[in-house]
């Protein structure tokens, strides 16, 4: 249904109180996972290369400015005008979360096909093959074996930026601490992640840097 600028700026204020009460569940316990020596890096030390947006993503609606106080929603059921539950957002944040650590977590023996199945079900078989093909990256690929690149990600949902009837794009600080032979280096950046699916099914289709947005 349609909603008045004053009714949407309402639901995106509750929206970010919503994604707060979430957080200490789903975020805020400073998540991290390291995969077996076998893994990927980027030519830094700071993150496996970007992946570029998948095609085929539906495209979120655009999230105006929140710029009245939380109050604005009252007691009024927010869920009852999006179109998703607060399951469906938890389930959805969840998935953001452990993809985004495993993102960040790999080994220099580990074979692209390794790093990327450890992700298992939480990406899309197109996110897969960009992320496959962005690990074997021949200088890449080069620079993480001779560093002996040993990465551990960390991850937390900092806002919602868009959603749409079956994909939501939110907002993540993707921390790593990298052990290379020459030490070791920590950093954090911030990535736009877009999930797909419905209910309690959802799947990354792509990740890109926050400052980018969606394409």
């Amino acid at each position: 249904m349609d909603l008045s600028p004053r009714q949407r700026t309402a639901v995106f204020a509750a929206v970010v109180l919503a994604l707060a009460a979430l957080g200490y569940y789903l975020v805020v316990p400073a998540v991290t996972h390291a995969h077996a020596p076998a893994a990927a890096a980027s030519s830094s030390a700071s993150t496996p290369a970007t992946a570029p947006s998948s095609a085929g993503t539906p495209a979120p609606t655009a999230a105006p400015t929140v710029t009245a106080s939380a109050a604005a929603a009252g007691g009024v059921d927010i869920y009852a005008w999006l179109p998703f539950t607060q399951q469906d957002l938890a389930a959805a944040a969840a998935v953001t979360v452990r993809f985004s650590v495993d993102y960040n977590t790999f080994t220099y023996t580990e074979s692209a096909a390794d790093y990327v199945g450890a992700m298992g079900g939480l990406i899309t078989g197109q996110l897969a093959t960009t992320l496959q093909a962005a690990y074997e990256t021949p200088g890449v690929a080069s620079l993480r074996k001779s560093q002996k690149q040993v990465s551990t990600g960390t991850a937390v949902i900092t806002s919602l930026r868009a959603f749409g009837p079956s994909s939501m794009t939110f907002i993540v600080t993707a921390g790593q601490r990298l052990a290379t032979a020459n030490g070791t280096t920590s950093g954090s950046t911030q990535y736009a992640v877009t999930v797909t699916g419905s209910g309690s099914s959802w799947q990354v289709s792509d990740i890109e840097l926050g400052s980018a947005g969606n394409s």
